[in-house]
């Protein structure tokens, strides 16, 4: 991809994505095809330096997890019935804390549903997948831009607070061409990665007032490493329940969130109105035009374009409490990210419009929320 002069092409978002990872420093893509994601282990194939075929989705992010405990920052893109059978994996890298990256690929289930039909329902199941209730940051790209500068940010994320990231796409923005002046999109400088350097024995979980323990590949000559899934103390001992091993697991859920700010992404478009729509990811294109309609009739609405779903930051709830008039716009019919943000029964002011089968639609958006 030829970024340094201006330049009109024809694109999907799993191409800015995958040229993106790249760029910022990761370097093995671990890849199980699967619909919408093919496109991504295609190009995977053409740009990462080492990009190994998987036998199935369990040995996926085994392959990651045994890569990244060597230094390498991994990355494979999935669908939900390949997330399904990686989510116990996930949870390994997660107490291991090894950073890389998923690609999840939303398409309308539940099950293998209709692999060619995209959706939003992956949500839910994105707050609740590690054992505990423990946050794992999903980043959500509502544009092309979003690809390219989010998709680097979830590398620097995944590597400073040493955890799995999640990037979640959805099948009409993953596979969708479009034009784009790639000249907007600049160099993305590779991540510059930090190792343990000192002569003392290397603890390596060892608690600290970053609540993050300094990575050593296990490849190193200088130290012991051990690497465990299971409960340990600061050494990578098993433990039981004792005091400092349950300290290290609490410290997994504190480092999220210490560092939130850093990653918190939304774009708040105010048209000094009382009414808000928040959407993420391919609705909040619908939603978009859903405010330009609204405007051209007279009727200013304000738009809330959420990129960091979870965890969620204090800053939603911040701008949302300052509206009479509150509608989510997802391609779900549950109203995933309205309840992760206020439960299941919603505040009297917040409503919900969904859709399932097909795109939310700017009329869906604007009719279903009485805009």
């Amino acid at each position: 991809m030829n970024i340094h002069e201006k330049k009109e092409v024809i694109l999907d978002d799993s191409r800015v994505i995958i040229e993106a990872l790249a760029q910022a420093g990761a370097d093995v893509y671990i890849g199980y095809p699967i619909t919408p994601s093919n496109a991504m282990y295609l190009y995977a194939s053409q740009r990462f330096p080492l990009m190994l075929p998987a036998p199935d989705e369990i040995s996926t992010l085994q392959y990651m997890s045994g890569l990244a405990i060597v230094g390498h920052i991994p990355v494979t893109a999935t669908s939900f019935p390949g997330f399904a059978l990686m989510v116990e994996s996930i949870n390994m890298a997660y107490m291991m804390e090894l950073p890389m990256i998923i690609i999840l690929t939303q398409r309308l289930g539940p099950a293998t549903g209709t692999a060619t039909a995209g959706a939003q329902g992956d949500v839910a199941l994105l707050k609740g997948m590690i054992s505990g209730g423990h946050p794992v940051p999903v980043i959500c790209p509502s544009s092309i831009e979003d690809c390219w500068h989010l998709s680097a940010k979830a590398v620097e994320i995944a590597v400073k607070l040493r955890t799995p990231v999640v990037i979640l796409s959805s099948k009409e923005r993953a596979t969708t061409n479009r034009n784009f002046d790639i000249s907007k999109l600049p160099p993305i400088k590779p991540l510059e990665r930090k190792y343990y350097s000192k002569n003392e024995p290397y603890k390596p979980y060892e608690y600290n007032e970053t609540l993050v323990p300094d990575f050593l590949p296990v490849s190193n000559t200088s130290h012991q490493v051990r690497i465990t899934a299971s409960t340990h103390d600061q050494n990578g001992i098993i433990q039981h329940t004792s005091e400092e091993a349950m300290k290290n697991t609490i410290r997994l859920e504190k480092k999220i969130f210490k560092y939130l700010n850093e990653y918190t992404y939304y774009e708040h478009i105010q048209n000094n109105s009382k009414q808000l729509i928040v959407s993420y990811g391919v609705s909040a294109n619908a939603a978009q035009e859903a405010v330009k309609i609204l405007q051209k009739n007279g009727r200013n609405t304000d738009l809330l374009i959420v990129k960091t779903l979870i965890p969620v930051s204090e800053d939603l709830y911040s701008i949302i409490e300052k509206y009479e008039k509150v509608v989510f716009a997802e391609d779900n019919i549950n109203g995933q990210y309205a309840k992760i943000l206020f439960g299941e029964k919603l505040p009297t002011h917040v409503s919900f419009v969904g859709s399932i089968g097909k795109m939310l639609s700017p009329k869906n958006i604007i009719e279903g929320g009485k805009l």
